[in-house]
């Protein structure tokens, strides 16, 4: 595959070209070859590049979390170590939420069990406000 331009780029991978635009701009992707006329040019490196940014926006991971794990790949080092301490992070990050949502559903749950509350002057909803 030879360079594309950034229209095709964000065709192929379904992005917007502004969102290119700013991984190139924060440092997730290198700078764009421009052509004679400042269209942007990418290689397959950098549509590579792409792809595993959204495969680890899709498991959750922040872009500053990526683009560590970016700068760690282009220093010439294995990221692994710092993935795996990401993952964990987002792994602890789920498992919160999970607690919290359970939660919340024993709460719903106890709120809807049948109570013989009457609507008063004042009141708006007695089921909430038990």
């Amino acid at each position: 595959m030879g360079r594309m331009f950034i229209g095709d780029v964000a065709k192929k991978l379904g992005l917007n070209p502004r969102t290119i635009r700013y991984y190139e701009k924060i440092g997730l992707l290198p700078k764009a070859i421009r052509t004679g006329s400042g269209y942007r040019l990418y290689s397959s490196d950098t549509v590579y590049k792409l792809e595993f940014i959204l495969k680890a926006k899709e498991l959750g991971l922040k872009l500053e979390d990526i683009k560590e794990i970016m700068d760690i790949h282009n220093r010439g080092e294995v990221p692994c170590p710092c993935t795996t301490k990401f993952l964990n992070n987002k792994i602890s990050e789920i498992d919160e939420k999970v607690n919290a949502l359970s939660a919340l559903k024993i709460k719903l749950t106890k709120l809807l069990k049948p109570t013989r509350s009457k609507t008063t002057q004042g009141t708006i909803c007695p089921i909430i406000e038990k």
